[in-house]
């Protein structure tokens, strides 16, 4: 009689020739239903987005006095805030070269530091430090982002080449240049465009990408042009921004908030800048990134939908842009603290305080009630810094709303959550409408407060002071920001006067590495 294992020896061949057959049958019967797939390889014109954007970057001439100056309002408020993000250690310990102590002759200087990096690596920096406090410039659509991110590769890229050119003229690197502000500001206001103009009917968070993709791709766009790159490297290069792999959204979101949003626009710029150069260096482009069947960034990323445009490439962005003057907080919530702030001045003067308060209702655009209304536990700076419910009960309870707010010492405050407990936020319809009008662009919130003996008090804010129709109002108030932000990083009176005096109105005639110089910070 055979054992039971020699049984087994002997039933075993059997399965697997059932399995081999089985297989063989399978694999017979797919072919004979699927016949070969015949692709034609012949190589397509490159898709029409990425020919528009070349052109525009290659061939549009800015000759809008607005958008030159908000330009310079922008690149101003977009380094103030990046000096102010370096006095916090989880921004600063990310800032500096990939191996410690490498210094690139010639590099690109990181403000605020005394860094010396290469391009790549410098455009993370910058990008890192002026995304960090989320205090600057936004734009808000079908997409939102913050078009000032740009200025992380843009700058970089100005400040290396610029520095090349003064040490050695074009012997090191024939793409080497000597910049201007002026040409900076020039290299924003087609970043905004780009970046602004893809976000006005396309919602790339609708998909679950983060918008840092169009930071990636309008930052190679106008970097392709100042490396020298001609049109159709540009194009080139502009195709490898798309097929690029894409940061997901989720960072932003709970339960996954962290300090990755924070850095994600440095990683994007960094990210555009190896891509030009790699184009620089031979590297060819996919010319239907966009449109290939299957395999293009429509299909797979973008259920199969085209980019929709609302207007063609100009400087409607740059000119419309919104400005953080008041607060560092999401955008969708600084009208909401706008009204916080003025319930808190009301119950004051009543002679109550947020301990009297019953409940607090807020009402929002859909964009912000989807991004920042959240309930339950905050973990981090990032959490409370998109949370609405916090950025309402903090302006509430003490009258302000600054960085330092959203530290875990004051966040440990149990009244600020005994606070956010008593609040419910819905969408209002009318505030999203005006959101997505072209015309108005408000970003409305309000906030109704109910004491504990019955008084109500609302307070309705449709669009905050960093908006265009305050821009007079606005502007001494972004100048003040700006120089409240030197001086807390340099605490010499002199330097800091060098500084405002060459940023004035003729900052354009400015040589980018003379000024970038001015913000080295030797420690």
């Amino acid at each position: 009689m055979l054992s039971l294992r020699h049984s087994a020896r002997l039933v075993r061949p059997c399965v697997y020739a059932r399995t081999f057959l089985t297989s063989r049958c399978q694999f017979a019967a797919m072919s004979a239903f699927n016949s070969p797939i015949i692709t034609d390889n012949v190589r397509p014109e490159p898709d029409g987005v990425l020919q528009e954007i070349a052109d525009y970057v290659h061939d549009f001439k800015t000759e809008s006095p607005v958008a030159i100056e908000t330009a310079r309002l922008c690149l101003l408020d977009t380094l103030g805030c990046g000096l102010e993000a370096l006095k916090y250690d989880n921004c600063a310990r990310l800032i500096g070269p990939v191996v410690p102590g490498t210094i690139v002759p010639y590099g690109t200087k990181v403000p605020g530091t005394s860094y010396q990096l290469d391009p790549i690596r410098g455009a993370f920096a910058i990008g890192t430090i002026i995304r960090w406090l989320d205090y600057n410039d936004c734009w808000l659509a079908a997409e939102w982002g913050h078009p000032s991110d740009n200025l992380g590769g843009i700058l970089a890229v100005a400040d290396w080449l610029s520095r090349t050119y003064r040490a050695s003229g074009t012997s090191i690197i024939s793409c080497a240049k000597q910049f201007k502000v002026k040409d900076v500001l020039e290299y924003m206001i087609k970043a905004h465009e780009i970046q602004g103009n893809l976000a006005i009917k396309n919602s790339f968070n609708a998909v679950g990408l983060d918008h840092v993709v169009l930071v990636k791709v309008a930052t190679t766009a106008v970097v392709s042009k100042m490396i020298g790159l001609s049109r159709d490297q540009t194009v080139d290069a502009i195709s490898q921004a798309w097929v690029d792999g894409q940061s997901l959204r989720t960072y932003r979101h709970a339960p996954n908030t962290g300090s990755r949003k924070s850095w994600a626009a440095g990683d994007a710029c960094s990210r555009a800048v190896n891509l030009a150069l790699m184009v620089q260096n031979g590297e060819a482009g996919l010319p239907s990134v966009l449109t290939a069947k299957t395999w293009g960034f429509y299909d797979v990323l973008f259920k199969g939908n085209p980019f929709k445009f609302q207007r063609p490439y100009g400087t409607y962005v740059m000119e419309n842009v919104l400005f953080k003057i008041s607060y560092p907080a999401e955008f969708h919530a600084q009208t909401a603290v706008e009204a916080a702030m003025a319930l808190h001045k009301k119950i004051r003067d009543l002679g109550k305080s947020a301990l009297d308060i019953a409940s607090v209702a807020i009402r929002t655009q859909e964009a912000g009630n989807r991004i920042i209304n959240k309930i339950g536990p905050l973990y981090n700076y990032a959490d409370r810094d998109h949370c609405i419910q916090y950025m309402v009960a903090v302006p509430l309870l003490y009258g302000r709303l600054t960085a330092d707010d959203y530290s875990d010492a004051v966040a440990a405050d149990p009244a600020i959550d005994e606070l956010r407990a008593k609040m419910t936020c819905t969408e209002d319809e009318s505030f999203t409408v005006s959101y997505h009008d072209p015309n108005k662009r408000f970003i409305g919130n309000a906030v109704k407060i109910t004491l504990t003996d019955g008084m109500e008090l609302e307070e309705v804010v449709r669009y905050p002071i960093g908006h265009r129709a305050r821009r007079e109002e606005g502007i001494p108030v972004l100048l003040e920001k700006f120089e409240r932000h030197v001086r807390g990083r340099f605490p010499d009176e002199q330097h800091v006067q060098s500084i405002l005096q060459k940023s004035d109105l003729n900052i354009g005639e400015v040589d980018v590495d003379e000024y970038v110089d001015l913000y080295v910070k030797n420690d």
